[in-house]
């Protein structure tokens, strides 16, 4: 696999600084039962990097010191599948926080995992699913045969245990990745043509869709180095950069922080091993650090930032604006992309 870091390097992105930490995105660790080709974890079944229950205890800790941080999202890998999972969404729920699981919708049809969406709907857990299309076809080429069948099972799983259900439903919100070296299209027509053939082809409702803009690192970005497509889409970012979505990315209050504890700007910055505040900072473990330490902490930035502040811009909740731009697509021979 290409390192693509080197890459990044070559294109300046703008200086940015944090305003505190609002939300706790926590990788359980790299191990997944799928392998995704936008994958930016380059998670998959053969990684071993697990979070351990102590350092889940350690995270505990930090909420418990920090009563800014409401939000507690969980990631990874699949995060159902590392032992910490339910122990940090006991925690978090017994606390008041909103908690997220970032879920791939194939682990709710695990027989060992049986009872996860009865687990998530009682402690209230907003669950954030990945469905990058409403094909079969496009859905099994990026991320495996069979998924798409187990992913509408999970939704009919989730609807019926009130999720995405009417207007005080439990929240459930679908995840549109593009195949290939394109923006995203813009979100809100988008999300009506899921809302209609899903509905319409399998009785299934959500919350909102939320479109994120693939970033080249890990195997995206190596795929588009081996194809010799990583600048032209660097070029893509570059040219469709907003300066008014960098008020709104993610990392402004959001503190990253992997399986052993130590803490980034971002789960990107953390694949790239960019420490928060960037390189020259001292490598943080979440049990010696504050939220208030961090406010007006500069942010580690690269090349990758522009594919969250491209277009309508991109972050982990979705669209960053709902202004309309077309979108450009670069030559991608496993481009798929729903039109909008």
């Amino acid at each position: 696999m290409h390192a693509t870091l080197p890459h990044l390097d070559q294109h300046h992105f703008p200086a940015m600084s944090r305003r505190g930490v609002t939300t706790l995105q926590v990788n359980l660790g790299y191990y997944c039962n799928q392998a995704c080709l936008h994958c930016h974890v380059n998670a998959g079944p053969t990684r071993k990097e697990r979070m351990t229950q102590d350092t889940a205890r350690q995270v505990i800790e930090f909420l418990d010191a920090n009563p800014e941080v409401a939000t507690l999202d969980l990631t990874g890998g699949a995060p159902e599948l590392h032992d910490p999972f339910r122990t940090l969404v006991r925690a978090a729920h017994a606390r008041g926080l909103r908690v997220i699981d970032r879920c791939n919708l194939t682990v709710l049809e695990l027989p060992e995992q049986s009872d996860l969406a009865d687990f998530l709907a009682a402690h209230g857990v907003e669950v954030v699913a990945s469905l990058p299309c409403y094909s079969s076809a496009n859905v099994d080429k990026q991320r495996g045969s069979g998924v798409f069948a187990d992913s509408i099972k999970g939704l009919q799983r989730l609807n019926a245990l009130g999720y995405g259900v009417g207007e005080d439903g439990l929240p459930l919100h679908l995840v549109y990745n593009p195949l290939g070296a394109v923006l995203p299209p813009e979100q809100g027509a988008l999300e009506a043509d899921y809302r209609e053939a899903l509905r319409r082809d399998f009785g299934i409702e959500f919350t909102s869709l939320l479109c994120l803009a693939n970033l080249p690192i890990h195997r995206f970005g190596s795929t588009l180095i081996s194809r010799g497509q990583f600048d032209a889409y660097m070029d893509l970012l570059k040219s469709s950069h907003r300066e008014a979505n960098m008020d709104s990315v993610m990392c402004r209050d959001l503190l990253s922080v992997d399986w052993r504890g130590y803490v980034y700007d971002c789960d990107f910055n953390q694949m790239l091993d960019l420490p928060a505040g960037g390189r020259g900072h001292p490598r943080r473990h979440i049990s010696d650090l504050t939220a208030r330490a961090l406010v007006g902490a500069p942010i580690a930035v690269a090349g990758h930032c522009y594919g969250c502040t491209a277009g309508q811009g991109s972050s982990c909740g979705g669209a960053l604006s709902t202004e309309d731009e077309a979108t450009v697509q670069v030559d991608f021979p496993l481009e798929q992309r729903v039109a909008s």
